[in-house]
């Protein structure tokens, strides 16, 4: 999901003292998540910048299958996913949550900008699709806009 760009931009913010409150904070209090990647340390890492920005990480998935089966166990309000993964990837982990939960905030994180891949997502509907590199503040923005904006249910499909 963040690979060495991404990494080093959090690891550099904490080295210079930067303050998160200027990164900014999820506006829902008590906002759950899963983070999904099949780099460990990645996943580690964006858990800890979401708790430091009041998201409560209530799991970690390394693939698509494990992402779905948290999922099915946990039903967060969010998931971040990586989309090139090997095995079970991002397309799989959208196109299965999609079918337990269509109204389940799904943010896709890529550096694969090709017509195909993106015209996939949006097939798929993900909610938002952001690109990397990408900054921190960008990622709260974006889950801001999402959370104003969604229909916040958690009906699951049967």
């Amino acid at each position: 999901m963040f690979k060495t760009d991404n990494l080093a931009n959090i690891r550099n913010m904490k080295k210079v003292g930067v303050n998160m409150l200027d990164i900014g904070k999820i506006a829902k209090k008590g906002c759950t998540a899963i983070v999904v990647d099949d780099d460990e340390d990645t996943v580690n890492l964006f858990a800890e910048f979401l708790e430091i920005c009041d998201v409560k990480v209530l799991g970690k998935a390394f693939d698509g299958n494990q992402a779905v089966e948290l999922y099915k166990k946990i039903f967060p309000d969010l998931v971040f996913s990586d989309v090139m993964m090997p095995g079970y990837d991002g397309f799989y982990v959208l196109n299965k949550i999609r079918q337990i939960n269509p109204h389940a905030i799904m943010v896709m994180i890529t550096g694969d900008v090709r017509p195909e891949t993106i015209d996939k997502l949006q097939e798929l509907k993900s909610d938002a699709i952001v690109y990397k590199p990408f900054d921190m503040k960008q990622i709260i923005d974006t889950v801001n806009e999402l959370l104003t904006s969604s229909v916040y249910q958690t009906q699951v499909s049967h």
